[in-house]
């Protein structure tokens, strides 16, 4: 193994990074890097993961960073990594194995849930419809995708999931309009008709998605 790719920071995606020799090269985008640095506490928690990057004295760190897109490898064995701005966190990378025509999202995508929205390290519930839409529109010749957290999904799957968080980015903008707070647009959501297949959210993870928007629109 020669390469490894975070996806974003999260302790869950990249605190195995310590158990790789030190010759692998590790690529992320480069906010992800930056927050690797510091792991912070996600948004709606207090406590942060452990650092395991501290502990090991560095070990594990990207060791190549990218902005908007990189391709590593050629041939079948070429990977090309985009970003397409916030959503999940500030640096969520999709990697595309160009030659098997399949996607990893990352946590992005997570499946057909409502997504975590981690603002405090970069997430953002007001960008993450256009970020999955311009994935959708941007990227060619996928026909599958490895979600975050479940199973396999189409590439119609994604343009629907962009439009699932079109949808509820207005109406937790329609519920603060009306001067509704968290816990009353909390209260009266419900899930749209139309997303099948879709989980209800747990209670905590629909408040943080609703806190993380209305800060954003409160310019908090």
């Amino acid at each position: 193994m020669t390469t490894l790719i975070n996806t974003h920071s999260h302790h869950d995606h990249v605190s195995g990074n310590v158990a790789f020799p030190a010759s692998v090269d590790i690529v992320t985008h480069e906010v992800t890097a930056a927050n690797m640095q510091v792991m912070r506490a996600y948004s709606g928690r207090t406590e942060p993961p452990a650092n395991v990057f501290a502990d090991s004295m560095g070990r594990g760190l990207p060791t190549q960073t990218f902005s908007e897109r990189m391709s590593l490898g050629t041939g079948d064995d070429r990977v090309d990594l985009y970003h397409f701005g916030r959503g999940h966190t500030g640096g969520d990378t999709w990697i595309v194995f160009r030659a098997h025509g399949t996607l990893h999202s990352g946590d992005i995508f997570p499946g057909k849930n409502l997504p975590f929205l981690d603002a405090n390290n970069g997430g953002s519930g007001v960008d993450i419809a256009d970020s999955l839409q311009k994935a959708h529109d941007n990227i060619q010749g996928v026909d599958t995708i490895i979600t975050g957290h479940s199973t396999q999904m189409t590439w119609a799957d994604l343009h629907e999931y962009a439009a699932f968080n079109r949808d509820f980015l207005a109406a937790v903008r329609a519920g603060h309009a009306a001067g509704q707070s968290v816990q009353e647009i909390v209260a009266g959501w419900t899930m749209p008709e139309g997303y099948e297949g879709y989980r209800a959210p747990a209670p905590a993870g629909l408040t943080n998605s609703v806190q993380v928007i209305v800060d954003e629109l409160e310019g908090n």
